[in-house]
């Protein structure tokens, strides 16, 4: 769950927020896009599948070297990290590899573990809020939105050249979302037992005011107005509660997608992470070349964002092209073609090439979890695959 006010990646207080002169010269000589990632993960028991409240004390282990890039999030058995921004794919993913795996020190470290999981697998009580003015005044004005143990998502940046092209960038991202969301689906379980949904962690998600879809979007000002009338409205309380599941940054000139579950593993991260950068760079050529966004309408958006959270990658999602059911699979599939150029001149193809194929053989992460469970694993076991996946974020390609 994103609580900051920045409504940006790294926030303010992360280290390496100003992108490196050299990432900048190299981004503009051959017009290439940089990118970033947030990952929020849920701290469990060192033995237990259950969630713990033990954010202070991972916090007290961290290593100097990671504290600019880890963050607090809304309840106590929750951390974030946010990556600096990066041109290179590579680069991103020993980044993040850094962090997956100094954060997973930290904790053992602290005696918990932790897990890369959309919501808590396990039963467990409802965790506290973390101590901050910000989320004591969230919990007083929408009360009780976001019980349990938490939820974890994946937000991925993407530089844009200015605000006005970067809101025609997301009329252009909106019949996508859908399927990126199924390929992240990574949180079929709840207190124990299976809830008949890839992604829970979308339905608990989307109790809150500002969750949804975003909307057709005219101009920079219609998008700035849109903000004005919700502040207003009492449905959030300032910019960064606007969660959209795409939007502007507050603060940094990049869009940000922010409608997936947290992946147990850096593939597929990155692949998430390749497709995202590729689809938006796809869509400012669209909108260089005076092409028009199709203007879905958003009660189908929502039964395809429905169906993603539901089916995952296994079952089927809406074409928006035909407005039919198709096995998600095969749109994801045509994503991956449709974007293929901008993955090519990034030179993210042959990366995203493998990493397409492994997760075509190996499944969402619901689809793990849930196919562990069916050869008689129990739900620790599930637990601990989990945080062995995290702890180790291997370096596979």
């Amino acid at each position: 769950m994103d609580t900051s006010t920045e409504g940006a990646a790294p926030p303010a207080e992360t280290e390496g927020t100003v992108l490196p002169a050299e990432i900048a010269a190299e981004a503009d000589r051959y017009d290439l896009l940089t990118l970033g990632i947030e990952e929020e993960y849920l701290l469990v028991d060192a033995t237990e599948p259950r969630a713990v409240e033990a954010v202070e004390d991972v916090f007290a282990q961290l290593p100097d070297d990671l504290r600019g890039s880890v963050q607090h999030e809304f309840v106590r058995s929750q951390i974030e990290v946010a990556s600096p921004p990066r041109l290179n794919l590579t680069d991103l993913r020993t980044e993040m590899r850094r962090l997956r795996s100094g954060l997973s020190a930290a904790a053992e470290r602290a005696g918990v573990r932790l897990v890369a999981v959309g919501a808590g697998p396990a039963a467990g009580p409802n965790m506290r809020i973390v101590d901050k003015p910000r989320y004591h005044e969230m919990r007083a004005h929408f009360g009780d939105l976001s019980p349990g143990q938490g939820v974890c998502g994946t937000h991925v940046h993407v530089s844009i050249p200015d605000p006005e092209t970067g809101v025609q960038v997301l009329n252009f991202l909106r019949p996508w979302l859908p399927v990126l969301q199924a390929a992240s689906a990574n949180s079929p379980l709840l207190n124990g037992h299976d809830t008949g949904y890839a992604s829970w962690r979308s339905m608990m998600w989307e109790r809150w005011p500002t969750v949804g879809p975003t909307p057709y979007l005219h101009s920079h000002e219609h998008y700035l107005t849109l903000i004005s009338d919700l502040v207003a409205s009492g449905a959030m309380l300032d910019e960064g509660m606007l969660y959209w599941y795409a939007r502007l940054s507050a603060n940094y000139p990049t869009v940000e997608i922010r409608m997936g579950d947290v992946t147990p593993t850096l593939d597929d991260a990155m692949l998430l992470t390749a497709l995202a950068r590729a689809l938006v760079s796809t869509a400012l050529n669209e909108v260089r070349q005076g092409a028009v966004a199709p203007d879905v309408p958003q009660p189908l958006l929502r039964a395809a964002h429905w169906r993603a959270a539901h089916d995952g990658l296994e079952g089927l999602n809406i074409d928006m092209a035909t407005r039919e059911p198709r096995p998600a699979w095969r749109l994801m599939r045509q994503l991956f073609d449709y974007v293929r150029p901008e993955l090519e001149r990034h030179g993210d193809l042959e990366t995203a090439t493998v990493l397409m194929g492994r997760l075509r053989a190996g499944g969402s992460g619901a689809a793990r979890q849930r196919a562990m469970l069916a050869r008689g694993a129990s739900v620790t076991e599930v637990v601990d695959e989990l945080a062995r996946l995290t702890r180790e974020a291997e370096d596979t390609v």
